[in-house]
């Protein structure tokens, strides 16, 4: 998505161009709402629909949102009706949303469907290869072969391994073996098994959508940047995968029991009153358990 927006504006850097997630479409809208009035619902329609070309990243995440699908149908309206572009990205095609609204499924269909498939194996070598690079890494290639032939899902996955496991050598202060590769993706790579959810697995979907690393929320940083997801990752532990306290302490750095009851009751306090925080903890649900 990045991509083609920079490409537009090489082409016409008078393009108006807006790249947004769903996510953040939505957590913005119900601000707008929250102010209670019209200057501020103006604001908002005329940033979106003011545009050249729009790009909505994870279009998925806004299903079941009644107010925020309303929204971005007339957007969407406004947008084509002037001859604009949208530009949708979302992890199926709109034939397979099931509970997806007609009227939606049918405007979705109207332009062209691109099928990203999944990255080659020689690709996945070649993207691990200019990481290696890009970093100064020097990292033996049976650790780039085992990381590419593991991880076939996409390309920010296939980073997120890498990336953990030049964390994890950094962290214990080794080089970085095959064994080492092995132990520091021991849970997110499971090549005949079902995936697992595990609170591993919780907090590296937790730390990836933050943008933070999970030797982050492992840690003893305490700014709001750190301490919000870490206290949601104590959270969806216990809700969606009902983990013991002392479990979760131990799973980011041996933290105490209580500790993780104080951050849990926090997250659960504020999701009473805090609707932007509603909406991300239901998009990590679905990230970390798409079929739950």
């Amino acid at each position: 998505m990045h991509s083609i927006a920079h490409f537009i504006l090489e082409h016409d850097e008078n393009s108006r161009v807006l790249y947004v997630t769903s996510e953040e479409f939505t957590n913005e809208l119900i601000e707008t709402i929250r102010n209670g009035n019209n200057t501020a619902m103006s604001k908002f329609r005329e940033k979106y629909r003011n545009i050249d070309v729009l790009l909505v990243d994870d279009i998925q995440f806004i299903i079941g949102k009644e107010s925020t699908q309303e929204e971005f149908f007339h957007t969407f309206n406004s947008l084509h009706s002037a001859k604009k572009q949208i530009i949708i990205s979302s992890d199926k095609p709109p034939k397979d949303m099931e509970i997806l609204e007609e009227r939606f499924r049918s405007r979705f269909e109207w332009g062209l469907i691109a099928d990203i498939t999944l990255p080659d194996y020689e690709t996945r070598m070649a993207i691990l290869h200019k990481n290696e690079e890009m970093n100064g890494y020097s990292i033996s290639e049976d650790v780039i072969k085992y990381i590419a032939t593991n991880i076939k899902s996409n390309i920010r996955e296939l980073e997120g391994a890498f990336n953990k496991v030049m964390a994890g050598a950094k962290l214990e202060k080794k080089e970085v073996t095959l064994e080492l590769a092995k132990q520091a993706l021991k849970d997110i790579i499971s090549p005949d098994e079902k995936k697992v959810i595990t609170p591993e697995y919780i907090i590296s979907v937790v730390s990836e959508h933050y943008g933070v690393t999970p030797a982050d929320l492992s840690g003893n940083k305490r700014n709001s940047k750190i301490v919000m997801p870490r206290q949601v990752a104590m959270y969806l532990c216990r809700e969606i995968i009902s983990t013991p306290l002392k479990n979760i302490g131990k799973a980011l750095g041996n933290r105490d029991h209580t500790t993780v009851m104080h951050g849990i009751e926090k997250i659960e306090n504020e999701l009473q009153n805090d609707d932007n925080l509603k909406n991300t903890i239901d998009i990590l649900k679905k990230k970390i358990n798409p079929q739950g």
